[in-house]
């Protein structure tokens, strides 16, 4: 098996094709045992007329480290992160909202070298020490835009596509079925309450935001006022 580090955790996976390739920056040396073990069985994977091997094995695996990762702390979140000033920032939603629509504006505008692209579909969320992390990871679905880093999360952006650009800070309670939409659902008891609590921890110490918008600069500017603080 090799040795990868994800989300500052030591993780042992066994992966082929598209999954193997965009795990080569997170290889790592480690000593003692691995905390979460990666290994996708045959049998195991999900099923999808439209999607091959390849493809299904990349999702099995994600789905693996996700279920391991809620033990540390963490859950895998489908929205396109970025970093900005030092702080991670995504932006979430269903498919077709305009998530890497909306990042790819952000490096137009502040420019490639102040903004990063940390995952463009599947960042880990990871409560670390009482601080809240955004971290890459291998798992940035139909594109290979992921970085093996890590940053304080500064905010959470639900975005809906609209006429106008506005934003609203949401409730906590508001907040939940959107964050729950958006993280992998699971039956499992165990789980259901380390989601939970988890959801709870990261409503207490990130904003989060509910924005329609167009693509265009104004929606870019107003939904990085809101999140640094400069607007409500």
């Amino acid at each position: 098996m090799a040795k990868y580090r994800i989300a500052g955790l030591k993780v042992e996976m066994t992966t082929f094709g598209r999954t193997l390739t965009q795990a080569i920056p997170y290889l790592a040396n480690f000593d003692g045992a691995a905390e979460v073990t990666v290994v996708p069985q045959a049998d195991g994977l999900p099923p999808g007329k439209n999607l091959d091997d390849d493809s299904r094995e990349y999702v099995a695996t994600g789905r693996s480290f996700y279920f391991q990762l809620l033990p540390y702390g963490g859950m895998m979140f489908h929205a396109s992160c970025i970093i900005l000033e030092g702080r991670a920032y995504c932006f979430s939603g269903p498919c077709g909202t305009g998530k890497s629509t909306h990042t790819a504006l952000y490096r137009n505008i502040f420019g490639d070298d102040k903004v990063q692209i940390l995952n463009d579909d599947k960042p880990a969320l990871r409560r670390v020490d009482g601080t809240w992390l955004a971290c890459g990871t291998p798992w940035s679905g139909k594109t290979d835009l992921n970085l093996n880093l890590n940053a304080p999360l500064g905010g959470i952006c639900f975005l809906a596509q609209g006429e106008r650009n506005a934003i609203r800070r949401l409730a906590g309670a508001e907040a939940i079925p959107s964050l729950m939409q958006m993280t992998h659902h699971t039956k499992e008891p165990t789980r259901i309450l380390l989601h939970l609590e988890l959801l709870d921890s990261l409503l207490a110490n990130v904003p989060v935001w509910q924005m329609t918008c167009r693509p265009d600069s104004e929606a870019v500017h107003l939904s990085y006022d809101a999140m640094i603080g400069r607007t409500l």
